[in-house]
């Protein structure tokens, strides 16, 4: 499409539609117009005018179709950039109006390894928000935050599922991924017999899961470094060192996924929860609410 630009003046210049960035935006995630039409509640051929009518306005191609997915052009990154935070914007500034001022204070508990990864923009974008309200962030092990929510000392707090210490039947699942066998890129930890593992001390999830996977196999393995912290794991695995059980969407170079054909077996999924203590009121609420669309939001 690539059209010369055209001469506009500022009053000219079209305005890019929400509801159009928003089906934009998921067919970019998504990698396919009909899932994306179900989720907007719209018909595949509607979803495919409004993308048309997308690149019309801005004069450029924003999709290449393939034969199983659509893929995002050099513009339709661009472009991609700008749509989230028009949106994030858009939130921001509905919110400033239509959300009711909020005060007082928020404890707020989470596992280190789901804190690195959504907790920054939780936050920042909760302060920008509610500006009067105080969060108080506790950093632990699932079991310890449950046993703080327990005595009254959080009001909220995330867990990783699957802990042996833990009632499985609380909290609402809010987010659920890939469990995966991850090490260092062209490494050599997985080759090694017996099998050198990095993992989190006995009641962990993550550790169960992937010991189970190894018995399963019959492969021969030893735990060679023990850390609460994923960021541990990580070191040695970054160092060659080990491999580790990793959540997909905490891995990036120059970690690798790796699987059968490494002689490993898939560990299944993981979630993540949700747990509210005895307190409840408007505040709190509203920083739930904040952690569930900061996870739906994930992919």
């Amino acid at each position: 499409m690539n059209e010369p630009a055209r001469s506009l003046t500022p009053q000219a210049l079209p305005l890019l539609e929400a509801d159009v960035l928003k089906t934009f935006i998921g067919i970019a995630e998504s990698g396919s117009f009909t899932r994306t039409a179900a989720q907007v509640y719209r018909s595949t051929g509607a979803v495919s005018m409004q993308i048309k009518r997308l690149e019309e306005t801005i004069g450029r191609s924003l999709f290449v179709r393939e034969a199983r997915r659509v893929q995002l052009t050099p513009d339709g990154e661009v472009l991609l950039g700008y749509a989230r935070r028009l949106l994030k914007l858009n939130e921001e500034a509905v919110s400033h109006f239509l959300i009711p001022a909020l005060s007082g204070k928020v404890r707020f508990g989470t596992p280190n390894d789901i804190g690195t990864r959504v907790l920054p923009s939780v936050l920042s974008m909760f302060a920008r928000i509610h500006p009067a309200v105080m969060v108080e962030v506790y950093v632990g092990r699932s079991v310890d935050l449950v046993a703080k929510l327990d005595a009254g000392e959080l009001d909220l707090t995330l867990i990783e599922t699957g802990n042996e210490n833990l009632d499985q039947s609380r909290g609402e699942i809010i987010h659920t991924e890939d469990l995966v066998w991850a090490g260092r890129d062209g490494g050599l930890a997985v080759q090694r017999s017996p099998l050198p593992l990095a993992l989190a001390n006995p009641g962990c999830a993550w550790r169960r899961a992937a010991l189970d996977a190894l018995d399963r196999s019959g492969r021969a393995y030893r735990i060679a470094y023990t850390c609460e912290q994923c960021a541990g794991q990580e070191a040695t695995m970054i160092a060659d060192l080990a491999v580790a059980p990793f959540p997909r969407s905490l891995i990036r170079p120059p970690l690798k996924c790796l699987g059968e054909e490494h002689g490993l077996l898939p560990l299944g999924q993981y979630h993540i929860k949700l747990l509210r203590g005895g307190n409840s009121d408007d505040t709190i609420e509203a920083l739930a609410a904040q952690l569930m669309q900061a996870f739906s939001g994930q992919h």
